[in-house]
């Protein structure tokens, strides 16, 4: 395996804002020739949470390795947070789409293999990634055919810009513009042709409140969009993987049992929309 840094503004020219991030690392296979002379792979952009304030370390590599073994190409991407309202961060997330698409004959990815996962903050960027990535802020990124994710998990996501939601993540976005706040409120953004789309939550989430992902689930249903929804019982707000690779064992007894299996659920979905491994040798 080989992984790679890129400053993203750095690789496309662009001058960003002060104190950006705009950071991807991508975790490539060193795929044999003797395994395969044409593999190709699915990708996963990774977004992880933490209210834009911050990228969490225990939605990012964790994630990684957990993808990888499933045959992906993850990708991680620290997106640029506090003091930094939209566009700035859905303008990080359409570069790291376009790089990856860019490097897929490099990398051994399938260009219409590319997934992007999001948690709570990062899945509000999840979702406009999916649903805003023909609007005129990533216009200059590249079109939508480029930047549009193939398929899409929001994790206990914000989506809501009203109502009872996480205060301090649409702040953060909106900076405090009411209207720009509803604008990015994702139940105004659905539309039919997003991705199709994995979404979980857990029924006592108390920073995100569940209502959130039940009324974009409500609206995704009225627009025909492809998805599957998945409300779990118990887990508190930042599950991640649920498991002893980012939780002591003594925590997890504070989970529903079946929320670890949201990944493989996850994958399944994918799966079931076509993303699979793809090799010329059989």
């Amino acid at each position: 395996m080989n992984i790679h840094h890129v400053d993203l503004y750095q690789h496309y020219g662009l001058t960003g804002p002060e104190g950006h991030e705009g950071n991807l690392t991508a975790w490539i296979f060193a795929t044999s020739h003797e395994v395969s002379r044409n593999r190709r792979r699915p990708a996963v952009l990774i977004l992880p949470g933490g209210g834009y304030a911050r990228t969490s370390d225990r939605e990012a590599e964790p994630l990684a390795y957990r993808f990888l073994a499933k045959g992906y190409v993850p990708f991680i991407l620290r997106y640029t947070c506090e003091g930094h309202h939209f566009p700035v961060q859905l303008r990080e997330a359409a570069m790291a789409m376009r790089f990856i698409r860019e490097h897929a004959d490099a990398w051994e990815i399938d260009p219409n293999m590319v997934a992007a996962i999001g948690f709570s903050a990062g899945g509000h960027l999840c979702g406009t990634l999916g649903m805003m990535y023909d609007c005129p802020e990533v216009a200059d990124i590249g079109d939508g055919a480029m930047i549009r994710p193939d398929a899409l998990c929001l994790s206990y996501p914000v989506t809501l810009g009203w109502g009872s939601t996480h205060e301090g993540t649409m702040e953060s976005i909106s900076g405090g513009d009411q209207e720009l706040r509803m604008r990015l409120s994702l139940d105004r953004q659905v539309r039919p042709d997003m991705p199709p789309t994995f979404l979980w939550h857990t029924r006592d989430d108390q920073a995100v409140p569940c209502r959130n992902s039940i009324i974009l689930a409500e609206k995704m249903d009225e627009a025909g969009v492809d998805f599957t929804f998945h409300l779990y019982r118990h887990g508190w707000h930042g599950l991640s993987l649920a498991n002893d690779q980012v939780y002591p064992a003594h925590i997890q007894g504070h989970f529903s049992p079946n929320v670890v299996g949201w990944l493989d659920d996850c994958c399944q979905f994918w799966a079931e929309t076509g993303f699979h491994i793809t090799d010329s040798m059989g």
